[in-house]
């Protein structure tokens, strides 16, 4: 039976050991580091990251934001503010999101995806690319590479856009119209689009560490926690153990609760003023 979005269960909040949570993509460099600066400084956490079950050991895969968890663990914490859903719950979509090439010519993009090994750049669309690239002036282009496998698929996704990361901005968008994007960006000059995952391709990469790149999956969570604002020193503190602070949060979620401090929009959002 479909599980309602319009009345999801309230958001399992729990402090887990980061060495537990596993990402199954790479992490952006043009976001995790501005996101650590910010963490140095920061008193709470806002949103924590959503992770799902992969074992009865206590760990977990990241669906989204392993930003926050690198820098969180570049930062040392030995622990993280998490929220937990199963993948099977009924509450968690899979989709895509689409990368905009920002602040760079989208032929030199090309030239450097031309110098990597048996690397062709087909025009049009084709059902066996490893992606496409919608460009600003008209031109669709499909990127075909003889991979056999998800794995090598991801590892040749991940060498085309670490091309345009080290070069360019890397906006993400879902929208699927391109020309709707270059309103919403006008720096961008190509829009790259990649090939539909499955729940097991990301519990897969995780697993073996066969990586998808930074924001290409898309884990659409209904009722994501936001605004949680947890205090950081209590994750820092290492004279408690780890049951008497998740016994800790527990009394703390009530109390939110009991205050009338926890609002449930049923309805899709913009979120303005995030930083990750």
């Amino acid at each position: 039976m479909a599980a309602s979005h319009s009345n999801a269960p309230i958001p399992d909040l729990r402090i887990v050991p980061a060495e537990h949570i596993h990402p199954h993509e790479e992490h952006d460099p043009q976001r995790s580091i501005p996101l650590i600066e910010q963490l140095k400084r920061a008193e709470f956490i806002t949103n924590p990251p959503i992770v799902s079950p992969v074992d009865d050991r206590g760990h977990y895969v990241i669906l989204d934001g392993a930003n926050r968890c690198y820098s969180f663990q570049y930062l040392g914490y030995a622990q993280i503010l998490v929220q937990v859903i199963a993948y099977e719950s009924g509450y968690v979509e899979l989709d895509n999101w689409h990368h905009i090439i920002g602040g760079w010519d989208v032929d030199e993009f090309l030239k450097q995806v031309r110098k990597m090994p048996d690397m062709e750049i087909i025009d049009g669309h084709q059902p066996q690319a490893v992606a496409h690239v919608y460009c600003r002036d008209g031109r669709v282009l499909a990127l075909r590479a003889p991979v056999s496998s998800t794995h090598e698929r991801n590892e040749t996704l991940c060498s085309i856009v670490r091309i345009y990361q080290q070069h360019a901005k890397l906006h993400r968008t879902a929208m699927n119209d391109p020309h709707a994007n270059w309103d919403m960006f006008p720096d961008g000059s190509a829009m790259v689009v990649f090939p539909r995952y499955q729940p097991q391709d990301i519990i897969a990469a995780a697993r073996y560490k066969s990586f998808l790149p930074p924001g290409v999956s898309r884990h659409i969570v209904h009722g994501r926690a936001l605004s949680v604002n947890y205090p950081l020193e209590l994750l820092r503190d290492e004279h408690t153990s780890l049951e008497e602070k998740n016994t800790s949060l527990k009394v703390w979620i009530q109390g939110k609760m009991a205050n009338r401090q926890v609002r449930y929009y049923a309805e899709a959002t913009y979120q303005f003023g995030e930083y990750e």
